[in-house]
């Protein structure tokens, strides 16, 4: 057995950890239940939701003294009392708790409201009794007063008789959480309470809220190879990786640098060879002041693209290089600026390649001078063209309707981010909208059919994706935004950013399956919890606007913005795309935790018949 530790944080800085990132439950594991390991980067894995009012808008909401338990089922059970975003008295929260369910302690369904009284409630613990299937809850309001009622099933969403007065308030109550000290030896940490799991579920939770870190490597003892020339036994060697194995079971497979100065692939024989497992470096930033970038590979070359904050957003530079790393030493090449075009101004934001049948686009956001009529628009390369070179690429058209007309009102919502990718046959587009006008609604995601004969035409309805309805997401502004799509098998990931565009942004999940309908918003599962932040990777703060490219070697590199220090400008990083043992993208896997210097040599005996 082991030892599930539920806590809050104590808020810090506003841009470090403020209350709607602490004031949510984290957990630490610990094998004797004295020595508690955070998991996810001792940041939250639990939020609640925020409210809706009639005309879209959220109210903020957080967690209080949150309660972890095992449910009759053996499922989970989370209890609460729900605040304002920042720690305030929520009135609709009043004589209630807020009550979640979960499978795994990884994914969580937010059951509702719960009500106990008419007082505020300050405590609430549980338990659930395995032998008669009831939940025992015990609760103390803010007047001191505590009781006790029970319950059939969360779901139901109340009491299954009438509540009783309690004596004191203590974890004891419900036969859990004895013994918790109250330094558990984490920054900030407000314990709450711990229950007893098994091991193979604490393994699984460090599995999946612990970045991997490579742990071996593996290469057959033996490669067989036909005499033949030079540069084609050379080809088939390159064939045989490398695989990179990792502590949470998962795999990468990787190309080795061989040493074969003592080779002749001319002649039959078993040759002992050594190499290194190869490893591209990518020091962060591999470019300042840019933001938003993207990298596509086209006609055997890549190329970088991004938004330009040196001079407020005003051009759009391309660099162009052979390999992935070359891009960080390429020359910039102007393509595009705000006094080219009438209707194209400043604020040129998050320029993105897409390939589409064949075609090179680059799906951009532009405004004809005013904030408020920022919108997206597409650029197409023309045939033969070369990426680099602006007079190659054709003017900006704004991206519209099916039937031509706007997207949204100019001057009161502004549409941006937008990115695009096909799915089962069909092609979609996946954008950031705001109203700013009657009100502020904060900025939210938009998913729609797309013509890829004219890809700035939509062919459906949008529909809305995504809220920022979590506190992460509505951390210092409500912004859900920068979406791109990974697609993996059977799944299609969709990355996106939320929060202020300050060192509390952070990149969050969306997940679809094969099968489901891509405009129905229940076909998708949100991730409660952002999965790269300012706490992921030391040094990098307000990380995001993320973009994917496939190598030659079939390898995925994420390409983000972050910043060198909470106040440093926005500048690009590119780092590999690993995938934990469920297919997941893991964007925190530093180039020192991706492959050990202890197992980057390989060797093998090279057998040439």
């Amino acid at each position: 057995m082991a030892y599930l530790l539920n806590y809050t944080r104590q808020p810090m800085d506003e841009m470090i950890y403020g209350p709607r990132l602490a004031y949510s439950m984290h957990l630490a594991v610990s094998m004797d239940g004295k020595e508690y390991w955070a998991l996810n980067h001792n940041s939250g894995v639990l939020f609640v939701k925020a409210t809706e009012n009639e005309d879209g808008s959220l109210n903020p909401k957080s967690l209080k003294n949150p309660w972890l338990f095992v449910l009759p089922d053996h499922r989970f059970g989370v209890a609460a009392v729900r605040i304002e975003g920042d720690g305030g008295d929520d009135e609709e929260s009043r004589g209630c708790v807020v009550l979640f369910t979960s499978k795994d302690l990884l994914e969580y369904e937010e059951i509702g409201l719960l009500k106990l009284g008419t007082e505020y409630i300050d405590r609430i613990s549980c338990s659930g009794d395995a032998e008669n299937g009831n939940i025992r809850l015990v609760w103390q309001e803010r007047t001191g007063n505590c009781f006790t009622a029970g319950m059939h099933r969360l779901e139901d969403l109340q009491l299954a008789n009438m509540p009783e007065p309690h004596g004191a308030f203590s974890p004891e109550s419900c036969l859990s959480g004895e013994g918790i000290q109250d330094d558990v030896g984490i920054e900030g940490a407000v314990p709450h309470n711990r229950i007893e799991i098994p091991g193979e579920t604490a393994d699984r939770l460090c599995k999946k809220l612990l970045t991997p870190v490579n742990t071996g490597i593996r290469f057959p003892e033996q490669i067989e190879i036909t005499g033949q020339a030079e540069t084609t036994g050379w080809e088939k060697l390159r064939q045989y990786r490398a695989e990179a194995v990792y502590s949470d079971g998962s795999c990468a497979l990787k190309s080795v640098d061989w040493d074969l100065s003592r080779v002749d692939f001319g002649k039959k024989g078993v040759y002992g060879i050594q190499g290194k497992v190869h490893q591209e470096h990518f020091g962060f930033p591999v470019a300042y002041n840019r933001a938003d970038p993207c990298i596509c590979r086209w006609n055997g070359k890549y190329y970088f693209i991004a938004t330009n904050d040196a001079d407020n957003n005003h051009t759009l530079y391309v660099r162009e290089a052979d390999t992935l790393p070359g891009l960080t030493e390429a020359e910039e090449r102007l393509i595009l600026d705000s006094s080219t075009y009438p209707g194209i101004g400043g604020l040129l934001w998050a320029p993105e390649f897409h390939e589409i049948n064949g075609k090179l686009y680059i799906f951009h956001a532009a405004t004809p001078g005013e904030f408020f009529w920022e919108e997206s628009h597409v650029m197409e390369l023309r045939e033969g063209g070369n990426p680099a070179c602006r007079d190659d690429w054709s003017e900006p058209k704004r991206v519209v309707r099916r039937d031509g007309s706007d997207i949204c009102e100019a001057g009161k919502e502004i549409t941006l981010d937008m990115t695009c990718f096909q799915w089962q046959g069909e092609w979609y587009a996946v954008w950031s909208q705001r109203q700013f006008l009657p009100k502020d609604l904060g900025a939210w995601l938009y998913i729609a059919k797309l013509n890829p004969e004219e890809p700035w035409k939509l062919l459906s309805d949008p529909v809305v994706l995504s809220k920022p309805e979590y506190g992460w997401a509505n951390n210092h502004t409500f912004v859900d935004e920068g979406p791109f799509a990974l697609i993996r098998g059977d799944k299609l990931y969709l990355t996106f950013s939320s929060a202020a565009v300050d060192a509390s942004y952070v990149v969050g999940l969306l997940t679809a399956e094969k099968g489901g309908d891509l405009l129905d918003v229940h076909s998708w599962k949100k991730k409660n919890h952002p999965i790269l932040t300012s706490r992921s990777v030391e040094g990098e703060f307000g990380t995001g606007h993320n973009a994917y490219v496939e190598d030659e070697d079939g390898t995925i590199w994420n390409t983000y913005h972050a910043r060198p220090g909470v106040d440093g400008v926005r500048s690009s990083g590119i780092r590999r795309v690993h995938f934990d043992i469920d297919g997941e993208p893991v964007l925190d896997l530093t180039e020192e935790k991706d492959l050990k210097e202890e197992y980057r040599t390989v060797s093998t005996k090279l057998v040439i018949k």
